[in-house]
């Protein structure tokens, strides 16, 4: 079985994370989105996390602070996943499992309540993410429920919390 060694992500591994999203997405919205994100009041240092696959980068994954708005005008913190990305090569192998797993576990440790994620209906409830609707969160553009997720990483860490998702404007970059 392949190693996989997950850590926080540094200065130098800047250029092989972006190319690892351009690679992974076929794109470079995503690699250029983590890069105006470092920059952002929203970026964690501690939660752009690499996945070290012999000696190499092989996977990243971010998560930023967001705003969930209530109808009454109430501001709640929780995180964005986005993106998580793994080489094409090292795809279906566990990293970005071990990825989310290891990640989703330093974001508790840091006192995080929630996480919300647009992302695959089959992969991210693994990991406890259910669709948003259940606690009435919603997506600030159009996008199908299922695919519109959040994980309580604290016991009723959306107890009581509902409303639209404000992402930070770096992601108004990205083509839907």
């Amino acid at each position: 079985m392949m190693e996989i060694y997950i850590r926080k992500e540094e200065f130098p591994d800047f250029q092989t994370v972006y190319e690892v999203n351009k690679s992974a997405f076929n794109q470079e919205d995503e690699a250029d989105l983590v890069t105006l994100l470092r920059k952002s009041d929203a970026f964690v240092p501690e939660l752009s996390l690499v996945a070290v696959v012999e000696n190499k980068i092989a996977g990243h994954i971010l998560f930023t602070k967001i705003s969930i708005k209530s109808d009454t005008g109430v501001l709640y913190e929780s995180l964005a996943l986005a993106p998580m990305a793994v080489l094409p090569k090292y795809q279906r192998q566990g990293i970005g499992s071990q990825l989310v797993e290891q990640s989703l576990e330093i974001c508790k440790s840091l006192g995080y309540q929630s996480v919300i994620v647009l992302g695959h209906e089959h992969f991210y409830p693994k990991f406890g993410f259910v669709p948003a609707e259940k606690w009435n969160i919603r997506a600030p553009f159009p996008v199908p429920p299922n695919v519109f997720m959040a994980n309580e990483l604290a016991d009723n860490g959306l107890k009581d919390v509902s409303g639209t998702v404000i992402y930070p404007p770096e992601f108004d970059t990205l083509s839907l």
